[in-house]
């Protein structure tokens, strides 16, 4: 495999082939280029033999993302003016989208509260998924299903801790797996359903919706790149033509992948809001 694809897009998968057929199996990997694949997503060790092993290059992005999240919003709150500059207007144009259209349109005067967990997690999703698009990386931390469900964990935790603070837990107990209305000989059937929706459905389908868009690009992206490279390298005009081809297409395919970034940071904040203001909802 040559060096632009090394640099492009870090392959983990030549540590997954390592582990099953021991280093002469990585290196054979590197060297026939070994199709891309689910192993594609595996873990590095940062520092093998000094750090835990699950200390790894996939936990230093999410971490590295924390603190771009927190440096970012000091950097945009230092300096405020009456009349604001380029930086102060990019910091409010962002903060007032998540406030406007997000927190404020569907949790209305209770929005405060839950603003800056809200403003947090767009701002961390965002730059992780950036992160697929960077060749330093190139990697997007949620095609990492352990991710995805931790912060739909969080999210969840929240809208539970909300209710139970408005309502108490039985009466918000009641009120997420009852419905005002329902006749009594339904109660058995609604009951359930509406328990399994409300407590177990919405986190694990929040998480895969997320790591799902996540993993597919990246896959893609494997795909054309890794593919076009290996066609490049072939040595037949026709498929060094193909090959090309492919690696031009590459970059649609990362425009794309920007798009569905911002998209889903965008969607898992606005179902975490709305999931807050169902818990937070009086009963009719």
């Amino acid at each position: 495999m040559s060096g632009l694809v090394g640099l492009l897009i870090p392959l983990e998968w030549a540590v997954c082939l390592g582990e099953a057929a021991g280093e002469h199996g990585a290196e054979e990997a590197s060297s026939t280029g070994f199709p891309p694949g689910v192993s594609s997503f595996c873990s590095r060790a940062l520092l093998p033999g000094v750090l835990p092993e699950w200390v790894n290059n996939h936990l230093f992005q999410a971490v590295l993302g924390a603190a771009v999240v927190i440096g970012f919003w000091l950097w945009m709150a230092r300096g405020q003016k009456v009349v604001p500059g380029r930086k102060q207007f990019v910091g409010e144009y962002l903060y007032n989208v998540l406030r406007n259209t997000i927190a404020r349109d569907i949790l209305g005067h209770d929005y405060r509260a839950f603003l800056p967990y809200l403003v947090a997690l767009f701002s961390f999703i965002l730059v992780n998924n950036l992160f697929g698009q960077f060749f330093l990386f190139m990697f997007p931390t949620f095609s990492k299903i352990g991710y995805a469900y931790g912060l739909a964990l969080l999210s969840w935790i929240l809208y539970n801790a909300a209710g139970i603070w408005k309502s108490g837990f039985f009466g918000y107990l009641k009120k997420s797996t009852l419905p005002a209305g329902v006749p009594k000989a339904l109660w058995i059937l609604i009951i359930p359903l509406e328990f399994l929706s409300n407590f177990i459905v919405r986190p694990i389908t929040l998480a895969l919706r997320l790591f799902a868009n996540l993993f597919a690009g990246h896959l893609v992206v494997l795909v054309f790149v890794v593919g076009g490279t290996l066609l490049l390298e072939s040595g037949q005009a026709f498929y060094m033509a193909a090959g090309g081809v492919s690696l031009i297409f590459s970059f649609a395919i990362f425009g794309l992948e920007i798009f569905v970034g911002v998209l889903q940071a965008y969607i898992f904040t606005v179902l975490t809001a709305q999931y807050v203001s169902s818990a937070l909802a009086d009963e009719h």
